[in-house]
């Protein structure tokens, strides 16, 4: 056969081959109609925090893979668009078409958001989930985040965290007397009315506030994130348990304009990667906390208990605040009396099953290591 034949044959019988595969296995046609879009989310977290920031990291790749790189998401971190405690009003003003925060730093906009958190002496990880979506604490947040322009999604939590790191021993109430500690929220609030001075500061900016004596005390999120910040290096005391966040769990802000503006798809497809960095988040935090613990007890940081005097005092006063705080503030009220309604039936049969399982698990292993 003559070449220059062969070869034109060759050529026109690929070209025919690949117009078949194009017709008989055409991309979905759902992927075809998908829009192209570019959005840019903001964080509060630095990048060296490779958990909390990198569920966003996540979020933004598996948004891709999803959309066959059509919804493509530039995540931020604090500081790079807007400083760690201003992702609510960048969100809200349109700045940015999305945000990760912790919902209770936006504490005084109105106290109700505490609970999308979580608040002191308040559920843990499963209960609240629980509550968020089959408890109605999902619809209450929606309604609420409405007249901001904020859609909200629970995204990624840390779980129980610690109490913080001090630079001396706390043993009595009066240890906390004037004790400048980075603490927010209803935390904050609950402890300033035991002589706390209460300080709110982005998670970037508590090292060189410790280390500058600019605070006397700072809790974070628990031993892989704390060791990362370097805290050990500067208080040697690590407190436990965090009780103002027995969960704690961060949200993901969507500008309501921006979340309308979006095919049916790519809301579930937010909807869906959002739940997807929530497990992720919770687990990865319960598989790497216990090795940082053990390392940071091998340099020298001293590990203790909040004496339970302390924290009964907090326990008592913390009632008090919620009380005071719901008869003055409407949506507070409103959130709370849901939220309390949970609690005291996840309490019942956390302490039938759960609790009494945990327990006794817990203390025969203590025997046998």
């Amino acid at each position: 056969m003559n070449r220059r034949k062969f070869l034109a044959r060759t050529a026109t019988a690929g070209a025919a081959a690949a117009t078949f595969a194009a017709s008989a296995f055409p991309k979905p046609a759902i992927a075809q109609s998908m829009p192209e879009l570019k959005w840019r989310l903001t964080s509060s977290f630095p990048k060296s925090l490779d958990t909390l920031y990198g569920g966003s990291e996540l979020f933004a790749k598996r948004v891709a893979e999803l959309t066959d790189n059509r919804f493509q998401i530039a995540t931020f971190a604090a500081g790079e668009i807007v400083p760690g405690l201003q992702v609510f009003d960048a969100v809200q003003n349109g700045t940015v078409e999305m945000g990760q925060t912790a919902a209770y730093y936006y504490f005084g906009k109105d106290p109700a958001v505490a609970f999308d958190t979580g608040i002191p002496f308040g559920l843990n990880s499963r209960e609240h989930l629980g509550w968020m979506h089959h408890g109605g604490g999902l619809e209450l947040f929606r309604e609420f985040y409405r007249q901001y322009n904020i859609v909200n999604f629970v995204y990624g939590g840390t779980g129980a965290q610690m109490g913080g790191w001090f630079r001396k021993e706390i043993k009595t109430v009066d240890d906390l007397k004037g004790l400048k500690f980075r603490v927010g929220g209803f935390a904050g609030l609950i402890l300033s009315r035991l002589g706390v001075v209460p300080q709110q500061i982005a998670g970037g900016d508590i090292y060189p506030a410790l280390e500058k004596g600019t605070i006397d005390a700072a809790e974070w999120v628990g031993p892989y994130d704390d060791e990362k910040l370097g805290f050990n290096k500067i208080a040697p005391y690590y407190y436990y348990p965090g009780w103002w966040e027995g969960c704690s769990f961060g949200a993901l802000y969507v500008g309501l304009p921006a979340w309308e503006s979006l095919p049916p798809i790519y809301k579930r497809i937010i909807e869906t990667t959002a739940f997807e960095v929530t497990t992720w988040m919770v687990s990865k935090y319960d598989a790497v906390n216990p090795a940082a613990l053990k390392r940071l007890g091998a340099s020298g940081t001293k590990l203790l208990p909040f004496p339970r005097p302390v924290m009964e005092a907090c326990f008592d006063e913390a009632f008090k605040v919620y009380d005071e705080t719901a008869a003055r503030s409407p949506w507070f009220k409103k959130v709370y009396e849901s939220w309390r309604k949970f609690q005291g039936d996840e309490h019942l049969w956390f302490r039938v099953a759960e609790n009494t399982f945990d327990n006794f698990v817990l203390s025969m292993s203590a025997k046998r290591s």
